[in-house]
């Protein structure tokens, strides 16, 4: 039997082999360079950028409301919360009876900054600056115990991380109305009078709690002298510490 020749395939003139090409290989691989210079660069100017130190004046000037006597104080705190910070909520808990006791004895004069950077965690989305802004008006036409009461109630009555619903306007203007508020106080509460100067008010004091912490925004923070102090959120011996003046900063 005899073999059927097959036939050679035929040659394909326009084919022409080519080494494959390192272009692309070195282009990614400088791309991943770059990528990792950037990111090491930008720690590194991170770790070295300067802040300029904490304005006194700046934290005077833009405190929603100040308590204690500035004669009679051993030291001037400086608390910054945020109405929609669960942290905030605990930190008033363990510590608000304390630092209102300390400043109605006269032992300490306290700067209350309430900042606004966390509206975006509350179910309306503007908890935060509406209750800066009720203590901005109760600041403008209340006094201390309206303002303990106020500031208390509206931690307490704050929105938790499942809560479809937070306290409106209205409602904010009855709690303070309960807590003492006289009508103008409510009026502008319930307007939302104060909000525009409570976050205007909450965006310096939050720079310069930036300044503070080299860049780093939390809350509840306290400064003491421009610097923050330790143990906050472990029990009310902080505020004692304080008084005393064996606080560690």
């Amino acid at each position: 039997m005899s073999k059927k020749n097959t036939p050679a395939p035929k040659e394909n003139r326009d084919y022409r082999p080519r080494a494959t090409s390192s272009r692309s290989t070195y282009l990614l691989a400088g791309i991943g360079v770059l990528v990792v210079a950037l990111v090491i660069g930008g720690f590194v100017w991170n770790a070295n950028k300067s802040y300029p130190d904490v304005d006194e004046k700046v934290l005077a000037e833009n405190a929603a409301f100040i308590v204690g006597d500035p004669i009679t104080a051993r030291a001037t705190v400086d608390v910054f919360e945020d109405f929609s910070c669960p942290s905030c909520q605990q930190f008033e808990a363990q510590s608000g009876s304390a630092l209102a006791a300390a400043a109605q004895a006269g032992q300490l004069r306290i700067r209350y900054h309430l900042l606004t950077f966390m509206d975006d965690r509350s179910p309306s989305g503007s908890y935060s600056s509406r209750a800066a802004g009720a203590i901005v008006c109760v600041a403008r036409h209340g006094d201390v115990k309206v303002f303990d009461r106020l500031h208390s109630e509206l931690f307490a009555k704050a929105p938790g991380p499942d809560a479809e619903s937070d306290l409106s306007n209205e409602q904010i203007a009855e709690i303070a109305g309960q807590a003492g508020a006289n009508e103008a106080a409510r009026t502008c509460i319930a307007d939302g009078a104060g909000v525009d100067e409570a976050t205007e008010m909450a965006d310096q004091s939050r720079q310069q709690l930036s300044n503070s912490n080299k860049g780093k925004v939390a809350t509840p923070t306290v400064l003491v002298g421009g610097q923050p102090v330790d143990g906050i959120m472990d029990g009310d011996g902080w505020v004692g510490d304080l008084v005393t003046g064996g606080a560690s900063t």
